[in-house]
């Protein structure tokens, strides 16, 4: 099993013919044949986006809207990279059109436009990935955004991160380990968005086949707590899994943003000596440091 994403998604790609789009869509279809269906412009549709796979090319259908789009591929999921002033209306276009699931990776977008755009999230029926993250993967199955495939083997574990590079560590380290993933989930770091910690922990409680999670926060805000508050809570209720975490950014100073625009210290909270204590009392192994996240979770799961 795995969990949001499987050989059966079909993709649209918003902002499919500029330079970033192509390069990771054509990334995306060299990738176990990942289902990119189509492309939306909304001044390009009828065109024809063709993309170099291998040796060949690959021809992709563009469509003015979100709408059309999903109406004659049957796309599931749409993965957005529109640079940040249209990232926003990107993403509520999608929502508007009912898409199931929608990652966005671009960056920067404004929060005032976040803002709306988790209003109108809330009322639909949407799950929403990011914004300013790497997507989703599901080993050998499916690629939704930038993380390298190559680092990816199917296996056990199940990551979830705001950090992008943190999640490419974690999987590169659990491949190591030969222990690989059922998913891996970047819900990036921003302070407005669509997907959050316990959001994917409770997917991965639910999946037979996570037998671990690695969990990475980063300093700022109180998702981290919530969620250790959250597993503690499942774990009382008998849902419990080994889980191994980390918290990057230890080392800023209070009042001080480090990284992600989620990442800011005020008020006493969202420090990284508060993440730790709340992982632990939850029963989460925190690791030392990235570079020995899979050899702590080797170590847990040993007893």
């Amino acid at each position: 099993m795995s969990i949001i994403v499987n050989k059966d998604t079909k993709v649209l790609v918003q902002g499919l013919t500029g330079k970033t789009g192509t390069f990771h869509t054509e990334q995306a279809l060299a990738y176990h044949g990942t289902k990119m269906v189509g492309g939306v412009h909304p001044k390009k549709g009828g065109e024809t986006w063709t993309g170099q796979v291998g040796d060949g090319t690959v021809d992709l259908p563009i469509f003015a809207t979100v709408a059309e789009g999903k109406e004659q591929t049957g796309a599931d999921a749409s993965v957005i990279y529109v640079p940040p002033a249209g990232a926003g209306a990107a993403i509520i276009e999608a929502i508007d059109a009912e898409v199931p699931l929608i990652v966005c990776i671009t960056e920067g977008i404004p929060v005032a436009d976040m803002v709306r755009v988790k209003a109108r999230l809330d009322k639909s029926s949407s799950r929403l990935i990011g914004p300013n993250c790497p997507g989703v993967l599901t080993p050998d199955e499916c690629k939704i955004g930038i993380m390298p495939g190559n680092i990816f083997k199917k296996g056990s574990v199940g990551i979830v991160s705001r950090s992008g590079t943190l999640t490419y560590e974690a999987v590169f380290q659990t491949t190591n380990e030969n222990l690989g993933q059922t998913t891996a989930v970047g819900i990036g770091g921003d302070p407005v968005k669509g997907t959050e910690f316990i959001d994917v922990l409770e997917m991965y409680l639910a999946d037979d086949a996570t037998k671990s999670i690695v969990m990475i926060g980063e300093i700022g805000g109180s998702a981290e707590e919530d969620a250790a508050q959250f597993l503690a809570d499942e774990a009382k209720r008998g849902r419990r899994k080994p889980t191994v975490g980390f918290i990057a950014g230890r080392t800023a100073p209070p009042g001080r943003t480090m990284g992600h625009a989620g990442a800011v210290i005020s008020g006493g909270k969202g420090g990284a000596d508060d993440k730790i204590a709340a992982m632990e009392a939850a029963g989460i192994r925190v690791s030392p440091s990235p570079a020995q996240l899979g050899k702590t979770l080797v170590e847990l799961l040993k007893g």
